[in-house]
């Protein structure tokens, strides 16, 4: 959530800015500036009166020692003239304060300065690619073909036991599935990452400090009877665990990685290029969490962009990074860089991976602080990224990795799955 004060500011930036993500915003701003000026002056108010009610308290108190009874019962009757007002302005100020807080709820994240123009996916700036795009052996499949012809992944399965985008993974399937969780996990843990679990279900307060409500709740799975949601990405819960904390400065900087499995609806998903693992209501992904000082934390994600290179490197996909316009952006996201997998057999790039500097825009929301050395509280950077989203990685090796004996499995895996060949 962007800070009221700044708005209030800057307000033709912020338009100027937001209209980078293709937002008109102008309304909204000028909504939330009232809104604030509603509620600074009521609480102005409310304070002139519970002044001049503590100055009444003292007077009374005064006048009764002095025996002064009558003038007393007098200022008594004022007294309680001043209650019911500071009652109708505490009741005025919680109304604008609600009222401020779900306009604020629906403006994005101001997108950095260094994000590119433009609307659609076609427009993201590709700023780095390597590995070379395999030759496959005539005849080969779509990894939703070779997962029949290998009975490693059931899609009809897992639409008699709950619908289509949820499948089974069978056998060495669900073997090399483990082995890359449990990869991506030690190499986020070897580069100082610390493994949590969390759970998979978040409140709405969680849900609402990391952006995904009111944003993306059509988007999300509602538990209506508990009023739980069903996490989109353990980025939800790993970073709610810092919500309404305190950090120290010489605590930061602070990194997680969770795996969870993920859920989304991903209403309005249809087409070839949804087919098989490329879009699913269910899937594995093994998340990267960090909590920066502000002054470091674009640096962080350099370095996030650098460990999640190194795995796709050890995996010996081709793969391209994208650094996203404002249109294609995140509603929470102030900077975010996409990893894609080439497939050869679909012939097209395929993203697997999104890491993103949310700045103070999900601090604010969390109230996530720091006390800095110079005594004052700071809001501290939040950032995240998917390291790895399992489905496409996964869609990459089936597909690249194919020969006519057999798939062959990445070496790096190899110690993991306990196999070198799916045949």
């Amino acid at each position: 959530m962007l800070q009221i004060s700044y708005i209030r500011e800057n307000k033709e930036k912020v338009i100027k800015a937001l209209s980078k993500k293709h937002i008109d915003s102008k309304t909204i701003v000028e909504q939330a500036i009232q809104l604030d000026e509603s509620r600074r002056n009521t609480q102005v108010a409310l304070d002139t009166v519970l002044a001049e009610a503590n100055k009444l308290a003292a007077a009374i108190g005064d006048l009764m020692k002095n025996g002064e009874k009558a003038k007393a019962e007098i200022l008594k009757l004022k007294s309680v003239q001043l209650k019911e007002s500071s009652k109708e302005f505490s009741e005025k100020l919680e109304s604008f304060v609600a009222a401020l807080q779900q306009k604020m709820y629906l403006l994005p994240n101001i997108p950095a300065e260094i994000v590119p123009e433009g609307k659609t996916p076609e427009e993201n700036v590709n700023v780095f690619e390597e590995g070379a795009i395999p030759v496959l052996h005539e005849g080969s499949q779509p990894h939703w073909e070779l997962v029949k012809k290998y009975d490693i992944i059931d899609f009809e399965l897992g639409v008699k036991i709950t619908g289509a985008g949820f499948p089974v993974y069978k056998g060495k399937g669900a073997k090399l599935q483990r082995a890359l969780i449990s990869y991506f996990l030690d190499k986020n843990t070897e580069a100082g990452y610390q493994e949590i679990q969390v759970p998979h279900l978040v409140n709405e307060a969680s849900a609402y400090g990391t952006g995904q409500l009111p944003d993306k709740e059509g988007q999300m799975y509602h538990v209506g009877i508990d009023d739980l949601y069903l996490i989109p990405t353990a980025e939800v819960p790993v970073t709610n665990i810092f919500r309404d904390v305190i950090l120290q400065e010489s605590e930061l900087p602070i990194l997680c990685t969770g795996y969870t499995p993920c859920f989304r609806r991903e209403a309005g998903s249809y087409g070839a290029h949804v087919r098989g693992l490329n879009r699913l209501h269910q899937f594995d992904k093994v998340e990267i969490v960090r909590i920066e000082h502000p002054d470091n934390s674009y640096q962080a994600l350099d370095g996030m962009v650098e460990h999640v290179k190194n795995i796709m490197r050890e995996l010996k996909l081709p793969f391209r990074i994208l650094r996203l316009c404002g249109g294609d952006m995140s509603f929470a996201s102030a900077l975010t860089y996409d990893f894609e997998v080439f497939s050869i057999a679909q012939d097209r790039w395929l993203e697997i991976s999104s890491v993103s500097n949310f700045e103070t825009f999900q601090s604010n929301r969390l109230k996530l602080r720091y006390k800095g050395k110079d005594g004052k509280m700071h809001l501290a950077h939040t950032l995240n990224g998917s390291s790895l989203a399992l489905p496409r990685v996964l869609a990459g090796i089936l597909e690249n990795y194919q020969t006519p004996e057999g798939i062959l499995i990445p070496e790096v895996l190899r110690k993991y799955t306990g196999f070198d060949i799916i045949n």
